[in-house]
């Protein structure tokens, strides 16, 4: 999807959603502050919360537009990340504060008067706020935004907790007494929850997250897919904002394949993962002996036998130093590399007296 098209509809849904939550605040505040009732106040007060971030939302999307230069070449698709972050402290801020009133309401509490008017108007807002919350939240997944997703799971929370506003509201209503204090504390907490969350997974975006396996899979079958491709290996992606990434991979092939047939396979592979991913690949090459395959398998099955080796590939024998060399992809639970080349070279060695080995370690930083 072009980013500008993608950019107006993220747009178009914050719009909808400010809207709604105004009118949702507007109506909720009025009849809080007639029936006395802090839980329902509080709930207005945390659907302005909503409508600022999306006005934020919007923001943050117009700024993550703006054109590489030359201080950020990669441009500012991460300000979208930095906005979601920006709504989770809101939510967070709005949520301590909605528990220190209510606190204090508990202590302090005042019979709210509620109307069959009131228990309406309260119904409908959950009513709303769960079709808001569901539209919101399915269009931040089909245009891969954190910030809506992160608003539209806030709202469907909205509907629950509003929910129980309306139980809180009713009980009074029937009971004649008054749980306002503590309905307004759980809300709070939630909403605290919620922000804490929210704050979390955007903070783990700007770190950088782990590529999803559904993507590098497709990515690597592609690459695979281009004649003259042996295998393909050391997937990286560098995400620079939810809609623009590069990367790197690395690619077996023949050995007898020319330089100019390198070239033209590089651009193959490069044209064909642009096309499908939007995605710009660096590509490098390991030459693959053809005869040496039963070599190959046996390093495989040696080092594969060692906790946290996941494979082997790149293999390569040097003729005239004697010296095999491979990379071996491990997890991250391997601590010591000293300790696993040395259990590899005498292992491999065995089987391959008179080599000398050589190993390079690739990070699990892809599926």
């Amino acid at each position: 999807m072009e980013p500008s098209v993608r950019a107006k509809k993220i747009t178009q849904t914050s719009v909808v959603g400010i809207i709604a939550n105004v009118f949702l605040a507007a109506f909720k505040a009025a009849v809080g502050l007639i029936s006395g009732s802090i839980a329902i106040v509080l709930d207005a007060v945390n659907n302005l919360t909503d409508a600022l971030s999306s006005v934020i939302t919007i923001i943050g999307v117009k700024l993550a537009r703006r054109r590489p230069d030359t201080k950020h070449p990669f441009g500012y698709g991460r300000i979208e990340y930095f906005s979601a972050i920006i709504i989770s402290v809101i939510v967070l801020a709005a949520g301590v504060t909605s528990f220190i009133e209510s606190v204090k309401k508990i202590f302090h509490p005042e019979m709210p008067d509620f109307s069959t008017v009131t228990i309406i108007i309260v119904a409908l807002a959950v009513v709303v706020k769960f079709f808001l919350g569901r539209y919101v939240k399915a269009q931040g997944k089909r245009y891969n935004s954190d910030a809506l997703v992160a608003s539209g799971s806030d709202a469907s929370f909205d509907a629950i907790i509003s929910a129980a506003t309306l139980v809180g509201a009713l009980i009074t209503l029937i009971f004649h007494i008054t749980i306002d204090g503590y309905i307004g504390a759980v809300i709070s907490v939630f909403i605290i929850k919620a922000g804490i969350e929210m704050l979390l997974e955007s903070v783990s975006s700007v770190m950088g997250n782990r590529a999803d396996s559904e993507t590098t899979g497709a990515i690597k079958e592609t690459v695979r897919s281009v004649d003259g491709v042996l295998g393909a290996y050391d997937l990286i992606l560098h995400n620079y904002g939810p809609d623009f990434a590069i990367g790197s991979i690395h690619v077996e092939i023949p050995d007898d394949m020319s330089a100019e047939d390198i070239h033209k396979l590089t651009r193959r592979i490069q044209g064909a993962v642009l096309e499908k991913f939007k995605l710009f690949l660096t590509v490098g090459i390991y030459a693959v002996d053809s005869t040496r395959a039963e070599e190959r398998a046996k390093i495989n099955e040696i080092a594969t036998q060692h906790d946290g080796v996941l494979g082997t590939h790149g293999v390569f024998f040097d003729e005239e130093n004697r010296t095999v060399s491979f990379d071996a992809t491990v997890d991250f639970t391997v601590r010591d590399k000293d300790a696993l080349t040395a259990a590899l070279s005498e292992e491999i060695g065995a089987v391959l007296p008179g080599w000398g080995i050589s190993v390079n370690y690739d990070a699990n930083y892809s599926d």
